[in-house]
């Protein structure tokens, strides 16, 4: 009986585990820091101490990303190392300036869900579900006002489809959601990723495979 009982706590925790994709805070705040004397290491990061009014304000979203660049977009990131006051609290943000035709190309957030609402312009956004479901595309075309939410861990995507400026800003599911753009990491990879890897992946020549690995790989986060 005592065994069946610790069994059942095990998967209870384990499952409890699974579920939170950031820990949940023991304390109310825990502002990130890199000073190894400030305080308790917590989640990856240092607690400051004392803590000021202004490690809970971030005015990055101020000024309009740079979209002068190859894909014509700009992510401007508020994840926990751009702003330490979200150290613990499970969220995050994003602004996103596109120039006409910009590309936020496709690419994953491994550890958070993402919320985007567009502020100003015409979008086409996606997302991709995995293997298991077909790998479906579910697409959109958003206006201002509008609010798409994209799946932890799944590949997605946001092209302004408008001949003016756009403006987005996406709320995420963890202090630290990370970013994984896909073609950055698949052919921009340090060391490369071999030949025989990707020529079998993709079905492709070997020319074509060292062309794209050729290329310079933008990143616009």
């Amino acid at each position: 009986m005592n065994f069946l009982l610790i069994s059942f706590l095990v998967l209870a925790l384990a499952t409890a585990a699974a579920f939170a994709y950031d820990p949940s805070p023991l304390q109310d705040i825990c502002v990130a820091t890199n000073d190894l004397d400030s305080g308790v290491f917590v989640n990856g990061k240092f607690c400051k101490d004392p803590a000021t009014a202004d490690d809970f304000l971030f005015t990055g979203f101020r000024i309009p990303g740079n979209t002068s660049n190859p894909l014509g977009s700009k992510v401007t990131q508020a994840f926990v190392d751009q702003f330490p006051g979200l150290n613990t609290l499970g969220i995050s943000m994003a602004r996103i300036d596109f120039a006409p035709g910009g590309l936020n190309p496709p690419h994953t957030h491994p550890r958070g869900t993402e919320l985007l609402v567009v502020v100003e312009g015409t979008l086409l956004v996606g997302f991709v579900t995995s293997n298991q479901l077909n790998n479906t595309l579910f697409t959109k075309v958003l206006y201002k006002g509008d609010v798409f939410v994209f799946p932890i861990g799944l590949i997605h995507f946001q092209l302004n489809i408008g001949n003016t400026y756009a403006l987005a800003f996406s709320g995420l599911s963890s202090q630290n959601p990370g970013v994984i753009t896909i073609a950055n990491a698949v052919f921009g990879a340090k060391p490369p990723i071999s030949d025989d890897v990707l020529t079998k992946a993709f079905q492709v020549d070997k020319k074509v495979v060292d062309y794209l690995q050729a290329q310079f790989w933008y990143d616009n986060n």
